[in-house]
């Protein structure tokens, strides 16, 4: 991972391209109780790092996780150790030279996983590579649906949840090209994007619904194909991310690789039909935008942006999706503010949610400075600021 340049604050994005930006219209900066900082990952890092001791910061999660993969892309930039030891304290709490004691009975319980291939990189230590292996060993007994789609729980039976591929398949992908087990890992992870996608898919929208069940027992898997009813945003940028972090190590000749452009691409129109014109985010029930209730969440919105902007960097999507990709992350910056205290606050985050209807969806609480929130945020800024689109 290259080193990347100082931060990019929120008025240089909002004045830097009049004609991309020219849709959000005249957008009064929420109060602040100081300027902009130089660097909104870093304000975001440093808060939260001040609100929380790796030892108060959470238990084993797959929100904790993201997090920490942020600010861990954050000290890659940085190359300042504290915060590196930050995100080494939290993981030592559950890793010993034993490895780890996790059953990984869900995808869930698979994301903050992620790390462990990059902290054995970073430090050399082989509890960090024994906790990989009983994690990768999890995926050889792990149940599947039939077409071989890993189930989001052992306790959710035969079913695909959107969210689920972002928690499990960038870690196996990555383990491969880590540690040397690409045969597995690479067709695994990929193979899985392509059985979601086959279920989940609404072509004429360009959207993913949240669920899949393959028995059709659930109340929310209606109609012939046994999918949910709704396109809850979040569940769509976990999937868009989860093509973006399969493609970084996939080899340039691996038989699935097109497939995993194609989601892209395919997300991709998806975001830009449904972008709010007015600012720049996406709608919690993303094709719902007109209806009484829905909101505009900020942590689907920065998956959004991510994913576009790493798309086009890639040379997976045009440059015209470039507008796009900078009204979402001007849009994005709009929810995260200084306050009186000094530490940075991030809105309109979507709780931790299940698979319901629309007036579910819309009743979610809009969480502050929660960690699906602050993982998304930062992943978002490290990539706008490393390379503006």
């Amino acid at each position: 991972m290259s080193e990347q340049p100082s931060g990019v604050s929120r008025r240089s994005v909002l004045a830097g391209s009049a004609a991309a930006l020219g849709a959000l219209g005249a957008l009064a900066l929420p109060g602040t109780a100081s300027a902009d900082p130089p660097d909104w990952s870093r304000a975001v890092v440093d808060s939260t790092m001040k609100r929380f001791t790796p030892a108060a910061l959470g238990g084993w999660s797959y929100p904790i996780g993201l997090y920490l993969y942020g600010q861990y892309l954050f000290y890659r930039r940085t190359k300042e150790h504290k915060y590196l030891d930050y995100v080494v304290a939290w993981y030592d709490r559950f890793i010993t030279d034993d490895g780890i004691s996790n059953s990984f009975s869900s995808l869930d319980s698979m994301r903050a996983g992620q790390m462990l291939p990059l902290l054995y990189n970073e430090t050399g230590n082989a509890k960090y590579r024994k906790a990989a292996d009983q994690l990768r060993r999890r995926f050889d007994s792990y149940p599947r649906t039939s077409d071989g789609g890993m189930w989001h729980a052992v306790s959710r039976k035969e079913q695909l949840w959107g969210d689920g591929v972002y928690m499990a398949q960038p870690f196996l992908a990555l383990y491969g090209k880590v540690f040397n087990d690409p045969t597995y890992c690479f067709e695994e992870s990929a193979k899985n994007l392509d059985v979601y996608f086959g279920h989940l898919k609404e072509p004429a929208k360009g959207l993913i619904y949240h669920a899949y069940d393959a028995t059709g027992s659930q109340p929310w898997a209606t109609g012939p194909g046994k999918h949910s009813s709704f396109h809850w945003a979040r569940a769509v940028g976990w999937f868009g991310m989860a093509a973006i972090d399969i493609l970084e190590v996939l080899p340039a000749d691996h038989p699935r690789r097109g497939d995993l452009i194609g989601i892209v691409q395919f997300l991709a129109e998806g975001y830009r039909r449904y972008q709010d014109p007015k600012t720049g985010r996406w709608y919690q029930v993303v094709d719902h935008g007109a209806d009484a209730g829905n909101w505009l969440e900020t942590s689907a919105s920065s998956m959004y942006a991510f994913t576009l902007a790493r798309g086009i960097e890639r040379g997976y999507l045009p440059s015209s999706y470039a507008p796009v990709a900078r009204r979402g992350y001007a849009g994005v910056l709009q929810k995260v503010s200084v306050g009186a205290d000094g530490l940075t606050n991030l809105t309109d985050i979507c709780e931790g949610t299940n698979v319901g209807d629309l007036a579910f969806y819309f009743g979610r609480k809009r969480l502050t400075n929660d960690f699906h929130g602050l993982g998304a945020f930062l992943i978002m800024n490290e990539q706008f600021t490393r390379r503006p689109v």
